[in-house]
């Protein structure tokens, strides 16, 4: 007995908390698409496409496009003030208009989502059918947009990736060569004390107008690699530059080693001859705008190693 009557106590409670957990359906109106240099025909089957996707998405309901078509004065409705009249006559909370452009053969989907109560344009975003028949994956990829009030691109999913999107994206160009160097090291500290030693680079180089970017792999006693960029002063046959570069070089030494004095015996340690380098260098490049360049090169090179190798560089290079 106690049973039914905490039932019946507490059956409105659970009514009413049900009914406010349920999210009320947002009336949708979908105004005609207007098409530009497109198919009346097409346009028209693009919009059948949206709104049976909106549909089979379930979240909101769909104003009948007779009802719709009776509440215009115009035939096409494309900007913000009249969707807004649109949507309050047809007591409508969000309301979607568009445009079909045609662009050769492609189909350029422009559309708008309004909001009637807070007056304003929650959304203006496009997608591009790369032919008419991918239209169909537009239309999914444009209702989910408006379903979700997300840009279009937030939409992609396997499977309805447009044609558009699959093609690879263009990127701007540099001037692109290779080259080689060649000069000598002069150490200013490390490096086995030598006076000078023979050195070499290949260099490929990316150039564009005020700066450049590349890779260096050196023999200069020993190896190293490093990554450059440089700023180019002029656009012209003589061009000045500055820059750096950061890599590793691999410094060729005859043996060396540190003695440490330990427990009462002597221990010894070998060095070790590689490390990260630091590069500052300057110089001038002399055919800039031709097919091939010459560089003259200087540069002041520290290697973090156990000999702490410091040494100025001096290069003549052909860059074909």
């Amino acid at each position: 007995m106690l049973h039914h009557r905490l039932f019946y106590l507490f059956m409105p409670f659970v009514v009413v908390c049900s009914a406010f957990g349920q999210d009320k359906q947002q009336r949708l109106a979908i105004l005609p698409f207007q098409p530009v240099g497109v198919e009346e025909v097409t346009a028209q089957s693009a919009e059948s496409l949206l709104r049976l996707e909106i549909s089979r998405l379930g979240s909101m309901d769909l104003i009948s496009e007779k009802t719709i078509i009776d509440a215009m004065d115009i035939e096409y409705c494309n900007d913000m003030n009249c969707a807004l009249a649109v949507g309050e006559k047809l007591n409508a909370d969000l309301v979607v208009t568009g445009q079909l452009l045609a662009l050769g053969e492609k189909v350029i989907v422009q559309y708008i989502l309004v909001d009637v109560a807070a007056k304003k344009e929650l959304l203006i975003d496009k997608l591009t059918a790369s032919v008419v028949e991918d239209l169909d994956n537009v239309m999914k990829r444009v209702a989910k947009s408006i379903v979700k009030n997300v840009p279009v691109k937030k939409t992609a999913e396997v499977g309805d990736i447009v044609q558009d999107e699959a093609k690879k994206p263009l990127r701007r160009g540099a001037f692109q060569y290779a080259g080689i160097s060649f000069g000598y090291l002069y150490p200013q500290k490390g490096y086995d004390e030598v006076e000078r030693s023979f050195t070499g680079d290949l260099r490929l180089v990316a150039e564009f107008d005020h700066y450049d970017v590349g890779m260096q792999l050196a023999l200069r006693k020993g190896f190293a690699m490093n990554v450059y960029t440089s700023y180019l002063t002029t656009t012209n046959d003589i061009c000045p530059y500055i820059g750096g570069a950061l890599g590793f070089h691999w410094v060729a030494h005859s043996y060396g080693y540190d003695t440490y004095y330990e427990n009462g015996y002597y221990r010894e340690e070998e060095k070790k001859g590689d490390g990260i380098e630091l590069t500052l260098n300057s110089g001038i490049k002399l055919f800039r705008t031709y097919s091939f360049q010459i560089i003259v090169n200087l540069a002041y090179c520290v290697t973090f190693n156990d000999y702490d190798d410091r040494a100025v560089v001096f290069t003549l290079g052909f860059l074909p």
